[in-house]
């Protein structure tokens, strides 16, 4: 493998061809579990990295309610806001533990979860939990442009990294052979992109952390 235009195609290709869910594809009436996973595997299939991954299973919805990720359905149905909490769960649950996706959910689910519920007058119910994803999904569009901009910087710097040094001894000796200088330029691009993820896991842990602190009763367990 090396870094060329055709590779950085694809890369942007592939960002392109994903897509989140939009609220009204999802569906109004509730489903059972087998549908639920059913349609979250429809939806979500170009995010998956090998065609035989799973989104979503029964073992997986039920990891979700123990562990206080996801409300419990009503009469074993899952409504449009289970599906919208599973959504951001599916996007959380490699990024964070469980125990900080509950410490996140938790004010979401006390104040915007509203299935089964009994509606409060506080202003913070006027916002819907669709309404919620609505405006977390409406920055998709800018994140995304930035986000390919941030990745061409990011494979350029890459390509200059291990350049081919030669050195004169009667003739010119490469000390780096091509596929040698290919690897390391693909490792340094891998290197720059995982630098980029754990700085802002580090940042969303510590946002969490504060989140626990005002907001104790999300939980204290770690998983």
């Amino acid at each position: 493998m090396k870094l060329d235009e055709e590779l950085l195609r694809e890369i942007l290709s592939g960002l392109d061809a994903l897509d989140y869910v939009k609220p009204e594809q999802i569906p109004d009436i509730p489903l059972y579990m087998d549908q639920l996973t059913t349609f979250m595997d429809e939806r979500l299939e170009k995010s998956k990295r090998y065609p035989e991954d799973k989104v979503l299973t029964k073992t997986m919805i039920n990891n979700y309610a123990k562990n206080n990720l996801l409300p419990p359905p009503v009469r074993k149905k899952y409504t449009k806001e289970h599906t919208l909490l599973l959504i951001f769960i599916y996007y959380f649950k490699n990024m964070l533990s469980f125990h900080d996706i509950e410490t996140l959910f938790g004010p979401i689910t006390e104040e915007h979860f509203h299935t089964g519920a009994v509606q409060t007058d506080k202003e913070d119910s006027l916002w819907s939990l669709e309404d919620v994803y609505r405006q977390i999904f409406s920055l998709e569009k800018e994140q995304m442009k930035r986000l390919k901009e941030d990745i061409l910087r990011k494979f350029r710097a890459a390509k200059e990294t291990f350049p081919q040094i030669s050195q004169e001894s009667g003739t010119k000796e490469s000390l780096c052979s091509q596929t040698d200088q290919e690897y390391l330029q693909v490792f340094s691009f891998i290197c720059a992109l995982g630098f980029d993820v754990y700085l802002k896991k580090q940042l969303m842990e510590l946002l969490i952390d504060q989140i626990r602190e005002e907001h104790p009763s999300g939980g204290t367990k770690k998983k």
